[in-house]
């Protein structure tokens, strides 16, 4: 099957295009949020391949992954014609929530709208569309935690522009519990920003293959997020070895059982949590441990692409 797909969310797709098909990225030249093409710091294999829009109709695609609403309208452009679709989304409803109407819901009838956790289809409206759930799946970056540095690792994009949301308030109460690593895109003055010594917060912004090594030298995982679908960094930082401390928001609760972490919404407790992990690296990596196991079981590459074969086959039928 030849599967059209832009390259969106980088660290979902790199999971999506582990499977059996021919997957077909747009590319134009300046390389924009339409046409961004492979991706240039996951590890995407060769089946992965670019074409520029005027060469799509002679592509023979046979299913489209729209992600976005305005791309079902560069589909009728570009391909001059509807294959089979499915709208994957990946977010959880911003605005009147819960009322927040899914762009799937003003499309033709027809297309499917795909949840990547059930907290997700909870929230969204999504009229009299068809709706599944997917849950995430994560390539396996194996055991890697060696908690060596007495830190906590956050991962976050944009902490400074997106605040609330991302918990980035509440960063100053954690750094007196353990001084924080945060990764992500643009954390730069992030430090400055929230009132803390470059000491006790420091910014980075790495490829994906350097992340999971800096991060699993960080004793535990710190997940301060208020409201996103569930941040795959969570995930991935349980793939490591890493104990987690998050935030017993959207989606959370599903994902860290008992066991695998400490998930709260009194910050008092998340804090030391906190403490409790840096002081007693034997404790972190028995729950750390724990978290690998969950995560494996529940978010593993096989049952992910297995889902999706599924669905796709439904859907070509």
């Amino acid at each position: 099957m030849r599967i059209l797909i832009w390259h969106v969310h980088g660290s979902w797709t790199t999971a999506f295009v582990q499977g059996p098909h021919t997957y077909v990225v747009p590319v134009t030249p300046d390389r924009g949020p339409d046409g961004l093409g492979r991706a240039r710091t996951f590890d995407w294999p060769d089946s992965v391949v670019e074409l520029p829009p005027e060469r799509l109709r002679e592509a023979d695609i046979d299913l489209v992954v729209l992600q976005r609403p305005h791309e079902y309208d560069l589909v009728r452009r570009w391909l001059g014609r509807t294959p089979p679709m499915v709208y994957l989304e990946h977010n959880a409803p911003d605005g009147d929530v819960p009322d927040t109407r899914h762009p799937v819901a003003d499309l033709p009838a027809g297309i499917p709208l795909v949840h990547v956790t059930h907290f997700n289809r909870l929230m969204w409206d999504a009229g009299s569309a068809d709706t599944a759930v997917i849950e995430h799946g994560i390539v396996d970056p194996g055991t890697r935690w060696t908690g060596e540095l007495p830190h906590a690792a956050v991962v976050v994009n944009e902490p400074v522009r997106r605040g609330r949301t991302t918990g980035t308030d509440l960063l100053p109460q954690f750094a007196r519990a353990a001084p924080l690593d945060v990764f992500g895109m643009r954390t730069e003055g992030l430090a400055e920003h929230v009132g803390l010594p470059p000491e006790r917060c420091r910014s980075h912004e790495l490829v994906q293959k350097d992340l999971h090594f800096e991060m699993a030298r960080r004793r535990l995982y710190l997940h301060p997020v208020r409201w996103t679908s569930l941040g795959l960094s969570l995930l991935e930082a349980m793939h490591l070895g890493m104990p987690v401390v998050a935030l017993a928001t959207t989606e959370v609760t599903e994902a860290v059982p008992p066991g695998a972490g400490v998930v709260s919404n009194r910050i008092d407790v998340l804090a030391d949590a906190v403490r409790d992990f840096v002081a007693d690296p034997l404790y972190a990596r028995t729950v750390g441990e724990a978290a690998r196991a969950a995560a494996l079981a529940r978010y593993g590459l096989t049952r992910f692409l297995d889902d999706w074969e599924r669905l796709l086959k439904e859907v070509t039928r």
